[in-house]
């Protein structure tokens, strides 16, 4: 696939959202998506419809430093539901452009803190093994306000791959 065909084929998933932004020759300068989860992430157990994942947000290096992740963001986050469900992001220190953005690996993963604090998203703990890998990866979550306490608790538990309320005890 090029990134063209590939962005168009996240956009046909269900509930999926790609943002694009485009110069004024028509040429796309920034892309977003945000989409459900890979069926075999952890993720997916919490539960059809209740999360979704940031997959990337990636903006030419030409274009950075003029706001336009955020804008991505915040269009990206307009989902009808987005209220009731979890946003999660998680941050791969060796897919980020460290060298274009002259960058410590400690100052790119406190920048996607910066952009997606806004936003509601804060960090989170996992024992998920590729974040796990190197101190600088991050996973990060924005609960939406209509989430349930217990829908809470499940997420809580699946950060650290524990499956708690499908474990029948006797």
């Amino acid at each position: 696939y090029s990134r063209r065909e590939s962005l168009e084929k996240m956009a046909e998933q269900p509930d999926a959202n790609v943002v694009l932004t485009l110069d004024t020759e028509d040429r796309i300068i920034a892309y977003a998506v945000l989409a459900n989860p890979d069926p075999q992430e952890r993720w997916t157990d919490l539960g059809p419809g209740l999360i979704m994942e940031i997959k990337a947000i990636e903006v030419s290096r030409a274009w950075r430093s003029a706001g336009i992740a955020s804008q991505m963001t915040k269009l990206m986050l307009d989902h009808p539901r987005i209220e009731a469900m979890i946003v999660y992001l998680v941050g791969y220190s060796w897919t980020w452009d460290l060298k274009g953005t002259h960058k410590s690996p400690a100052a790119y993963r406190q920048m996607l803190i910066n952009i997606f604090k806004p936003f509601g998203f804060k960090p989170y703990e996992t024992n998920e093994p590729n974040v796990c890998l190197k101190p600088e990866n991050i996973l990060m979550a924005r609960i939406g306000s209509n989430i349930s306490q217990n829908i809470k608790d499940r997420f809580k538990w699946l950060r650290f791959d524990l499956n708690l309320w499908n474990w029948s005890v006797g």
